[in-house]
């Protein structure tokens, strides 16, 4: 069987790059299962913030301005929509970006180390105008935040 270069390197780029990361000790298989172990189900499948403060191993979260929710305040895509959170707390463990009345509220979480500055920012998908939480956890309780995100219907005014 004759390969050209083409089906050479796609057959064998992948496996190259994962090689390069297991050599460098950046990854391995044992890291790759357990974040895999690590993936909170019923974290993504509740319906609001007190339930996945609960969900995440904590209580009822306490307001707190010193969150600062980040996005538009009107989204013309609702399918991406750039939202992100930043926190002043000391100690921050984690953000968690919430949008209402998404069918899942939960729509990512973030895992900081200390070294991290508490800082994340994603896209998230809205069928509607919602409020967007940032749940933070610092020193092993929760606080959150808010801001309001009102998604046009076809860019025509929502």
């Amino acid at each position: 069987m004759s390969m050209n270069r083409r089906e050479a390197l796609q057959a064998t780029g992948g496996l190259g790059v994962l090689g390069m990361f297991v050599a460098a000790g950046v990854l391995t298989p044992e890291e790759a299962r357990a974040q895999q172990a690590e993936w909170n189900k019923a974290a993504f499948e509740t319906k609001d913030v007190n339930s996945t403060a609960k969900a995440l191993g904590g209580d009822a979260p306490t307001a707190s301005d010193k969150i600062t929710v980040t996005g538009p305040d009107i989204a013309e895509n609702g399918a991406v929509v750039p939202v992100g959170a930043t926190s002043t707390l000391p100690n921050v463990q984690m953000i968690a970006l919430l949008v209402e009345k998404n069918p899942n509220a939960l729509a990512a979480a973030f895992n900081l180390t200390p070294e991290c500055e508490p800082f994340v920012t994603t896209r998230v998908k809205m069928g509607q105008s919602s409020d967007v939480y940032a749940l933070v956890k610092s020193d092993g309780k929760f606080y959150v935040a808010k801001k309001e995100i009102k998604v046009t219907l076809g860019g025509c005014g929502g």
